[in-house]
């Protein structure tokens, strides 16, 4: 598409009711986008169209359920949206594989996976008819270097970058590209959550389990949730990336 990559388009976002959500929408609209907000909140959505603005829109869906994802796309039936950001996930279990129960691994694979799939069905052939539309699916670098006793995480999210490749070819003759993006950790409550419990297990301070664990990336620190933001934006600003799988994790190799 000629001009700017953003400005004017609407784009969708799920979990956009807090945290990498808020902040790519937050992103998207400094950019020119009307942004549609998405997540199973409608008051936290709220709160984030107040800081979207007038043009932004909120609606509910829970996109691990069928029903739910088709009737979202039948209340936006009226939207061209032209942009899909599935960024809805949840962290799942801390624990050994073998002490995980069977209902919290589908319930991990059930948002992570099985709601980008249901997203991506209903919302990609509109894209197709009309030739254009981007799509970025939200993964994360740990599903591609070990992050002890998260298993059920780390495979829903390796499983979202093999989906993304496979349907990129699907949809890139199209005209519709497909990539994603893998940020490390993010500075951020959670974070700070698991270095509390980190140096509880440990007995180290707080201070010296979050050390060990940037040192291990090259910019000795975790990515902002803007900065994941601003990595969406950048993504779409770039015509030809298709298929791709964007590290965002401050040198964190996930290799």
């Amino acid at each position: 598409m000629a001009g700017d990559p953003i400005k004017g388009r609407t784009a969708l976002v799920t979990g956009a009711g807090n945290g990498l959500g808020r902040a790519i929408a937050l992103q998207l609209v400094a950019h020119g986008a009307r942004v549609v907000l998405t997540g199973r909140r409608r008051d936290k959505l709220e709160l984030v169209a107040q800081e979207c603005g007038s043009g932004s829109r909120v609606a509910t869906v829970n996109t691990a359920d069928e029903a739910s994802v088709a009737a979202l796309a039948a209340e936006l039936a009226d939207e061209e949206v032209s942009i899909l950001v599935n960024n809805a996930g949840i962290a799942g279990p801390v624990a050994q594989l073998t002490d995980i129960s069977v209902q919290h691994w589908d319930d991990v694979f059930a948002v992570n996976v099985r709601g980008v799939f249901l997203m991506c069905r209903a919302f990609l052939p509109p894209m197709v008819r009309r030739g254009h539309g981007d799509v970025i699916n939200v993964a994360s670098v740990s599903g591609k270097r070990p992050l002890a006793r998260r298993t059920p995480y780390t495979a829903s999210k390796m499983a979202v970058i093999g989906l993304t490749a496979t349907l990129a070819h699907e949809v890139g003759p199209a005209g519709v590209t497909v990539n994603t993006l893998s940020p490390g950790p993010v500075d951020g409550p959670r974070m700070q959550r698991n270095f509390a419990l980190e140096a509880e297990r440990t007995g180290h301070t707080y201070a010296e389990a979050e050390e060990e664990f940037v040192s291990r990336s090259a910019l000795r620190r975790m990515v902002t949730e803007e900065e994941v933001g601003l990595a969406a934006v950048a993504m779409l600003a770039m015509p030809g990336l298709c298929g791709a799988d964007i590290d965002l994790s401050a040198g964190m190799i996930a290799r």
